[in-house]
């Protein structure tokens, strides 16, 4: 085990690593597609779009087939290099190296052996240790980011046409960062920890009048015909709330 962690440091392994996970990228897959039809009712070609806590970039892939400037937002070191791998080349994508807050400045991030689960909000961690949704994994290594804001986002890329955030329990601390109506937003949501999702949904209600759906899981299918008010969407994610087995994505959208 210990050869195989030291092997795994030197810089051959990354590169060949990147070049393995570039060459995977690249494949179309059903899963792609089934993706991309379902983001089209979003985005259209020359929209600009947010892909926040992009990770290793299956949403940035469909967002740019799309025709889309992708804007891809992801602190850890290790991702951001795989998406600067895979999608440098692309003239519309543009790595942020950062997380997103509600204010300039850095923050801890608990780093999991598995990187879809590094987190910027120890309640978040603490919620699912008790609840026993990720039992097998721990958080055992913490490293300062840099974070900015979606409204310093917009000031240097403008407004986005669609803001996917998925960063494991800090969606309200990046919609904070948010001043002003976008057009479409998703949010992960846990029930375990939906008053955090409340609160997120709250402030950007705030901002003008919204509309919910949500999504369960990687199902690419809303789940309600119509979509829902602010107070109707809280209503239902707290009916939610006994489910720990269940995740999903919240989608918002403002109405003029």
């Amino acid at each position: 085990m210990a050869k195989k962690k030291w092997y795994k440091k030197t810089a051959i392994y990354n590169y060949l690593a990147k070049v393995a996970f570039r060459k995977k990228l690249k494949k179309w897959t059903d899963s792609d597609q089934e993706m991309a039809d379902f983001y089209a009712q979003f985005i259209s070609p020359g929209d600009v779009c947010f892909d926040v806590g992009a990770n290793l970039g299956n949403r940035t892939k469909v967002f740019l087939h799309l025709g889309a400037r992708v804007i891809a937002v992801e602190p850890q070191e290790g991702c951001a290099q795989m998406l600067q791998a895979a999608f440098a080349d692309h003239p519309n994508f543009v790595l942020v190296p950062k997380a997103l807050g509600a204010e300039e400045g850095e923050a801890t991030m608990l780093i999991s052996q598995e990187h879809t689960l590094s987190s910027l909000s120890a309640d978040w961690v603490n919620s699912v240790q008790a609840s026993g949704r990720f039992s097998q994994y721990s958080w055992d290594e913490e490293r300062v980011v840099k974070v900015t804001t979606i409204d310093n986002l917009i000031t240097r890329f403008t407004s986005p046409a669609f803001i996917k955030i998925d960063v494991e329990g800090f969606e309200e601390q990046v919609v904070s960062g948010l001043s002003a109506a976008v057009k479409v937003l998703s949010l992960e949501f846990i029930p375990e920890y939906i008053e955090s999702m409340v609160k997120a949904i709250e402030h950007l209600g705030s901002l003008g009048d919204i509309r919910l759906n949500y999504a369960v899981g990687e199902s690419m299918d809303m789940v309600l015909e119509e979509w829902k008010t602010r107070e109707e969407m809280i209503t239902l994610l707290r009916s939610l709330a006994m489910d720990t087995s269940l995740f999903g994505d919240v989608y918002i959208r403002y109405v003029d």
